[in-house]
């Protein structure tokens, strides 16, 4: 029997509806409370971080606090192994009893799959204020430690004060964020952990808070972790500091800024990372005085950069992801999450292709929770608030 053409097209436009119809629809927006005020093994939970492991495993780090910046805080961790559907119970990376055990900023390793986690310590009597002002009666040290089973058990962690921070320096804190690995010669698989400090400022338009002033640099491995060392400082007036690699090769440092431009600041190094250029404001992207979150999203076909904030020139609220696609020249898109208060952030790629957004929000004060969204990348091109006027 013959089929004519008629048929053919009818039998071919019915097997693409069929088709059409079986395709799988994109998973909707998906949220999960991480660490909430109603918990209860630490009075209050803040400063997220987020990465992804060499076995896709989602890796969640926050401080658990019995006060404020300072007195004893622990680090905490939930691991998600369904791209963040479900999460096991908390873990405690880091007690150190009554002392500051703070700022978890995580690297993945991905020629070796070891998870690296920089973090921070002081004596939990010693004030954030005191240390800057060295009246303290010890100062803020870097640490690190590692896991090599994907974040279920840690190593003893390891003071890195005598090579990685200089004397002069008061405060110091890892991130608030994130660790990169470089992917470009020169310098592939260099190890970068993004860090800040105050300093003793030789000149008063320098100074943040009496005699000091604030400022950023990066830490840096070429051996896998074995070892590390300084980069140049970034001054002044900058620091919770996050690091992007360009298309070009260059690094862009993303920081909080004291400049009074209500907006943030970056800073850029053409030697991966070893020196930076003078800070420079960043005028699209609106801030106060926060913390912000920017990665390249690289399972995405135009692999933009993405960076999230409360972004607004006062106050915490209105917690917004941005997307530029012309290595940040430009930020062209903006996709309001949340307009309640809401903090710190970050911003992880998952192995999905989905986004993964690990922020603090509440709906009087934005420290209530700690919450893991979940979305597609074309969710940031919709119209409307991402999550609405309700937290979960």
């Amino acid at each position: 029997m013959r089929i004519s053409n008629d048929t053919i097209l009818l039998l071919s436009s019915f097997f693409l509806w069929i088709s059409c119809q079986c395709a799988e629809t994109p998973e909707p927006v998906q949220t999960q409370v991480l660490w909430s005020q109603a918990d209860s093994s630490h009075n209050n939970y803040r400063i997220p971080a987020l990465v992804v492991s060499t076995k896709q495993t989602l890796l969640a780090f926050a401080e658990g606090r019995e006060g404020g910046d300072s007195g004893d805080i622990d680090i905490l961790l939930r691991r998600s192994t369904d791209q963040g559907r479900s999460w096991d119970e908390q873990q405690v990376v880091w007690d150190d009893g009554p002392n500051t055990c703070g700022n978890p900023c995580p690297v993945v390793d991905q020629t070796s799959g070891r998870i690296f986690l920089f973090m921070t310590w002081n004596l939990g009597s010693d004030s954030e204020d005191a240390i800057i002002r060295k009246q303290s009666q010890n100062t803020r040290i870097p640490y690190f430690c590692y896991s090599d089973d994907d974040g279920l058990s840690w190593s003893e962690p390891v003071s890195l004060g005598e090579s990685c921070k200089v004397p002069d320096w008061g405060w110091y804190a890892t991130g608030l964020g994130v660790g990169i690995q470089l992917q470009a010669e020169p310098y592939k698989n260099r190890l970068i952990i993004p860090c800040n400090n105050s300093y003793t400022v030789e000149q008063e338009s320098e100074a943040v808070k009496g005699a000091y002033g604030y400022g950023a640099h990066v830490l840096l491995s070429d051996d896998g972790g074995q070892s590390w060392r300084m980069s140049e400082p970034i001054s002044p007036k900058v620091n919770e500091s996050q690091v992007v690699e360009l298309a070009d090769g260059r690094l862009m440092m993303n920081m909080r800024s004291y400049q009074g431009k209500a907006c943030r600041a970056v800073s850029y190094s053409r030697d991966g990372g070893e020196s930076w250029s003078e800070p420079e404001p960043a005028p699209q992207l609106v801030e106060s005085v926060c913390q912000g979150s920017i990665i390249r999203l690289d399972g995405h076909v135009d692999r933009p950069l993405l960076f999230s904030n409360p972004a607004v020139p006062f106050g915490r609220t209105h917690m917004t992801i941005r997307c530029s696609f012309d290595e940040a020249k430009s930020w062209s898109n903006s996709k309001l999450v949340y307009a309640g208060p809401s903090a710190y952030s970050c911003l992880a790629a998952l192995s999905d292709g989905r986004i993964g957004l690990f922020f603090e929000v509440g709906e009087d004060h934005p420290y209530e929770k700690m919450v893991f969204v979940s979305l597609a990348p074309e969710d940031l091109y919709q119209p409307g608030v991402l999550l609405g006027d309700h937290l979960p």
